[in-house]
Parts: structure tokens; C-alpha cells; sequence
């Protein structure tokens, strides 16, 4: 059998109950075209659920023996609009401990992904400052360390977050450390701040930038593997 709630209705002006009197109504059903209160329709035990969470009306509702759609007149729209569901007290307790162990639940979930995004985290930076220290070996242990967790920010879209960042090419890995070279061993934020183009700028520091880069790659050697002494 198909189950047909009875509609109670918020009246848009005051309006008195036609059996028992009382009025003004917050809420009313219509019989006969004449308003009755709630309780007098016998529906004056039930609790207002206002609309809005989903979960909490379906299961406030499947646990209502007995329950009713609340609707309110919207004169612009020329229609009624559902503001919510009268149900049982029971029921909706019963709804509400239903979803705080769902919410408990999904919180419990966040927090475990949180942990294993976490310790993937930790993999990629920790990899990328193993691959740092590989291909620069005199590189300050660190700036190392302060280039990788830099480039492998999640969600920033720098060099360890990037495919080839992540497969530690060695192209990928070089290019964290000359930004981080650019950056911080040369003038090159100043001279933007000056004015400077941003391909002038980093062609006026690009030399510094592979002294740098030659220094920590090969340290005291000429980058042939001979004694620069």
C-alpha cells in the first residue's frame, strides 16, 4: 500500500483553529477547506525536522511510525515549497545517534587517509632529497632537504609533484635545484623588484647560478674528475 503523508501547512497570515479556536497557527492542516491545529489533528506530538540533511530525514523518516510534510506558500513563485517533515520524537533521536556514528565513522576514514597521504608524502620528499644529494653530493645536507620538501608541496604543482619529479629524472630533480639556487644564492628576486625583465634577470644570474650548481655537483674537482688546486 502505497503511504500518503498528510501535508501540514505554515501559514503565510494568522489563522485560528475551526474546532478548538485557538490561534494564531504556526502550523496547520487543511480539512474541508478549514484550518485545524495540530493537535486537534492529532498530530501535535510530533517534532519539526527543518530540510536540509538529507541523511537525517530519510532515517528520521523510515523510523516514524507516523510522520507529515511540512510545506509554506512562496507568493513569488506562486507554489508551496516543502520546509521539512514532522515526525516522531523517537524517531528522530534514534535518526541523529544514526548519523553521529556515520559522521564518527567517515571522521575516523579522513583521519586514516589523511595518515596514509602523510606517509606517501614523506616517500616522495624523502626520495627527491636522496635523489638531491645523488646528483649533487657537496650540497649543504640541508638545503637539500629544504629544496625537496619545497619542490614536493602537494598540490603546489612544483618540480616533485610533477610526473617527472616523481620519477626523479635527473633533468626534473636538477631544474628544484637551480629555482632554489635562483632564488635564494642570487640577486634575482631583486633585480625583478627592480624593474629587470624576468628573461634579463635570469640571464644575468645564470652563470652564478652553474657556479653554484658545478660547486655542489663536483665540489673541489673541475668537473672532469681533476684537483682544481
Amino acid at each position: 500500500m502505497d503511504l500518503v503523508a498528510p501535508v501540514v501547512v505554515e501559514p503565510l497570515r494568522g489563522r485560528r483553529c475551526s474546532e478548538c479556536r485557538q490561534g494564531p497557527l504556526q502550523r496547520m492542516i487543511v480539512e474541508f477547506n478549514a484550518p485545524v491545529c495540530l493537535d486537534c489533528a492529532d498530530l501535535g506530538h510530533l517534532v519539526f525536522l527543518p530540510r536540509g540533511d538529507t541523511a537525517l530525514t530519510r532515517r528520521a523518516r523510515e523510523n516514524s511510525a507516523l510522520w507529515a510534510v511540512v510545506v509554506r506558500h512562496n507568493r513569488r513563485r506562486t507554489r508551496y515549497e516543502r520546509q521539512g517533515l514532522l515526525v516522531e520524537e523517537e524517531a528522530l533521536a534514534r535518526a541523529e545517534a544514526a548519523c553521529l556514528a556515520d559522521a564518527e565513522a567517515r571522521a575516523r576514514r579522513r583521519a586514516r587517509d589523511a595518515e596514509r597521504r602523510a606517509v606517501r608524502d614523506a616517500g616522495i620528499t624523502a626520495a627527491l632529497e636522496a635523489e638531491i644529494l645523488r646528483l649533487f653530493p657537496s650540497i649543504p645536507a640541508e638545503r637539500a632537504r629544504e629544496v625537496a620538501v619545497h619542490a614536493s608541496v602537494k598540490g603546489s604543482g612544483r618540480v616533485g609533484r610533477t610526473a617527472a619529479g616523481r620519477a626523479l629524472d635527473p633533468g626534473a630533480v636538477t631544474a628544484a635545484v637551480r629555482a632554489s639556487v635562483r632564488h635564494v644564492d642570487t640577486p634575482y628576486d631583486t633585480l625583478l623588484m627592480g624593474g629587470v625583465p624576468r628573461h634579463q634577470a635570469r640571464t644575468r644570474v645564470a652563470p652564478a647560478i652553474e657556479a653554484v650548481l658545478r660547486a655542489w655537483r663536483y665540489g673541489g674537482q673541475d668537473g672532469h674528475g681533476r684537483d682544481r688546486g
